[in-house]
């Protein structure tokens, strides 16, 4: 496989399939916390910061009303609650309550086992490896999304 078309369809496919398989091992973690993947990511976003629900959107590559929704919910489940934003009146800051710190916390120790067991399957320099071109991808794409507007 050498044609350009080729390596972006297997890398997209791949990166797809790559999503599935985080989003299934996520759900497991998070669901003996009481939470799901999506809020565990929400919570992750502020959880040393806190952010408008525009903030969380770009910083974890999702849609704003898709984040809006789960950050709604967690304010409804008492995991989270909005606070004043000084930049911004109608832009509210996004916040963990207690209960959403603790139920981040009873994810950790899952957490670091399952990273442990993977680090350990692809070796740390691997590891290393997978994020870099991960990271590299993703800066292409961004930079190519910058240069060509109204283009895919």
């Amino acid at each position: 496989m050498s044609e350009p078309a080729d390596l972006l369809s297997a890398s997209a496919l791949t990166v797809f399939r790559l999503n599935g398989q985080f989003l299934e091992v996520s759900e497991r973690l998070a669901g003996p916390a009481g939470l799901t993947a999506a809020w565990w990511q929400v919570l992750g976003a502020v959880l040393r910061e806190p952010l408008p629900v525009a903030g969380i959107a770009r910083a974890m590559g999702m849609t704003r009303q898709g984040v809006q929704r789960v950050a709604d919910l967690l304010v409804e489940k008492e995991l989270a609650e909005y606070r004043p934003n000084p930049a911004h009146r109608r832009a509210k800051l996004l916040v963990p309550t207690a209960a959403g710190r603790e139920a981040i916390a009873r994810i950790v120790p899952g957490h670091r086992a399952f990273a442990e067991r993977l680090v350990a399957e692809l070796g740390e320099d691997g590891a290393r490896e997978s994020l870099a071109a991960l990271q590299r991808l993703s800066g292409a794409l961004a930079r190519l999304a910058e240069t060509t507007p109204g283009q895919a």
